[in-house]
């Protein structure tokens, strides 16, 4: 056989191999899990998840009773975790410390999670704890929080991006049939520094691990992104929802269920240049996610992950595609000028919510006023 062919007939084999070689790879690859949009479609353990809020007693008497609160997660297959916390909720009583994690099932339509020194029972209506002797030490019921800046509407020199009645705001964007925006387009215009207003609704996906569960983010200027992830009921650290991606995490995790309606709320701060192009100061960033401050005029010192590198233009922000279906609607940017104060209040905050306000509490740093309207404004310190 001359040369030629015996290459010809080798290279064949070659790529015959890692045909199949291919093939049986994809075979193998389990299919993504599934991802749901709407409740009725969410199947009989979506109901039981939430947040329950109520108390707990440590001791026999009244005396030792505790508020509590508690996060139930769909972990899918009927599989459940839950996350407890003395105080209340994050941010709505809970202040910090300790978190309690333990693992259930769902049995009928009831959740059971079980520890050495006690039983919870969680109906999607409410939850009971009991004792190792069957005493009940505990009662608490579903709360469905609202964000106290849902609906927003924009101020006067505002720029709608996007209110479901036109597209003009972000480039090849793609709808939903019922009006919301997708994933995975940018703005059609670029911005300097600005405030923004964004709602979102995170996918169900309860077989969905790590990133892989609801995954999208705002790419602020294409540089830094800040996650959008169903981290419900999680830590919250640094590559969860509400923090700089890989930068830095939230204050608290103040990310709700899954198919609940959520809002970033983002005052942002190019980073400054000198003439010959040497960074002088550091992009800053103050974000309350579900009316909650999560980032207090924090100082980022890069661009984070895949963005792009730093520089004094101005660029579009993006909603980024990372292969899972969140929507998006309500979306609206405030430039900032020069001589725009620091403390000047640009977002209504309605007092509403209940029946647990999502807001108990305001950090330090933050501007509260209340007008003539019976509202609550928004504004941050220097």
């Amino acid at each position: 056989m001359s040369s030629f062919f015996k290459t010809l007939f080798t290279g064949s084999l070659v790529g015959c191999s890692l045909l199949l070689s291919e093939l049986a790879h994809a075979a193998d690859k389990p299919p993504a899990p599934p991802a749901y949009l709407s409740v009725k479609d969410a199947g009989p353990d979506y109901p039981l998840q939430g947040e329950y809020r109520g108390w707990q007693r440590s001791l026999g008497s009244l005396r030792s009773s505790r508020s509590v609160g508690l996060q139930v997660i769909a972990q899918g297959d009927g599989n459940f975790t839950a996350t407890k916390y003395y105080g209340g909720l994050p941010g709505s009583g809970w202040m910090g410390g300790e978190r309690f994690i333990y693992t259930g099932r769902r049995f009928g339509d009831v959740v059971r999670i079980e520890s050495p020194d006690f039983m919870i029972e969680a109906d999607g209506q409410s939850a009971f704890i009991y004792s190792p002797e069957g005493d009940r030490v505990g009662e608490l019921h579903k709360v469905d929080r609202v964000s106290p800046t849902l609906g927003a509407k924009p101020p006067a020199g505002a720029v709608v991006l996007f209110d479901g009645q036109g597209t003009n705001g972000f480039v090849n964007p793609k709808v939903t049939d019922n009006g919301l925006l997708r994933e995975g387009t940018q703005t059609a215009d670029a911005f300097g520094d600005f405030r923004l207003h964004a709602e979102f609704m995170l996918p169900f996906k309860p077989l969905g691990r790590g990133q892989d569960r609801g995954n999208s983010g705002f790419y602020l200027q294409g540089r830094y992104e800040i996650q959008v992830l169903d981290s419900f009921g999680n830590e919250g650290v640094e590559n969860e929802c509400g923090s700089v991606y890989r930068t830095r995490r939230p204050a608290v995790n103040m990310c709700l269920p899954p198919l609940t309606w959520q809002t970033y709320d983002i005052d942002f701060t190019m980073p400054k240049f000198d003439a010959a192009g040497k960074k002088t100061s550091d992009m800053r960033l103050t974000i309350w996610q579900n009316g909650v401050l999560i980032h207090n005029n924090v100082a980022i010192p890069a661009k984070t992950g895949n963005g792009i590198a730093e520089g004094p233009n101005p660029l579009p922000t993006k909603l980024q595609d990372h292969a899972n279906p969140v929507v998006y609607r309500n979306i609206w940017l405030l430039p900032k000028t020069p001589g725009t104060p620091a403390d000047s209040s640009w977002v209504k905050l309605p007092l509403q919510g209940p029946p647990t306000p999502i807001r108990t509490f305001h950090q330090p740093g933050e501007v509260l006023a209340v007008s003539p309207a019976g509202v609550v404004m928004l504004g941050i310190n220097e």
